[in-house]
């Protein structure tokens, strides 16, 4: 299938504003599974380009991050493996059963989060009380967080934020870094069962990618700038936003 010039470059301007949502606050996805599904390619295909596309601004993230020393990766380094194990078999299962009772409850998970984002005077700028240890969470919320990315998906960043936040006792902003780091993991994770499975539509993943790097290096500033200024307004609106779509599709 042929794809216009106009096509390509409202999906790469599409990717460009998902890469700062879901840098800033996860969720992009809400922007780039409908804009991949509005020009003909079919559902299992575009969940595929759509987490290929998707790593090229988690990865742009989370080298920022990094780089800016929000992120320890060897700190990370169990939490990092078990994402991506979690990613891997969630992936898997996927194609073996229908996943299709988890939107039943997923957009109430959804609500719980952006009404504790909403309501909470802890989750700001500043670090809270730690309440299990890194390697219980690894094997706990990085696993569990990254099976459920690899086998649904919508909501992982938001998932992935208040556990850190919650168990770890992270800052927002602290809590954001580590997420990008974890959702690039999963992300990549699934990329790869997707290539083996030659679902994936590499010229509109790449052109995608292109704009989700360049819009997650302007989301990265802004949540070094802004804080929970912004990350906390956007949690919000984009869990309550994906679950409105989870309960009307």
């Amino acid at each position: 299938m042929e794809y216009s010039l106009e096509i390509l470059s409202i999906l790469f301007f599409t990717a460009l504003c998902a890469g700062i949502i879901d840098t800033i606050a996860g969720g992009g996805g809400l922007l780039t599974i409908p804009a991949l599904l509005s020009v003909g390619i079919s559902p299992t295909a575009a969940l595929a380009t759509n987490k290929m596309q998707s790593v090229f601004g988690t990865f742009t993230a989370s080298l920022y991050f990094i780089r800016k020393k929000l992120v320890d990766v060897r700190q990370m380094k169990l939490m990092i493996l078990m994402s991506f194990i979690g990613s891997l078999i969630g992936s898997w299962v996927i194609v073996q059963i229908d996943p299709t009772f988890l939107k039943k409850i997923i957009p109430f998970l959804l609500m719980l989060i952006g009404t504790y984002f909403l309501i909470s005077k802890n989750n700001n700028d500043i670090e809270t009380k730690k309440r299990i240890s890194i390697i219980i969470f690894a094997f706990t919320f990085a696993f569990i967080i990254g099976f459920y990315d690899g086998f649904f998906g919508p909501g992982t960043g938001s998932f992935y934020t208040i556990a850190f936040i919650y168990f770890l006792g992270y800052s927002i902003k602290e809590a954001t870094a580590q997420t990008k780091v974890l959702n690039f993991t999963t992300n990549f994770a699934s990329v790869l069962f997707f290539v083996y499975n030659g679902e994936i539509i590499f010229l509109i993943a790449l052109i995608m990618g292109v704009g989700q790097i360049i819009g997650s290096l302007i989301g990265a500033k802004l949540v070094i700038t802004k804080g929970s200024s912004l990350i906390k307004p956007l949690i919000v609106i984009i869990s309550f936003s994906m679950s409105i779509k989870l309960l009307l599709s």
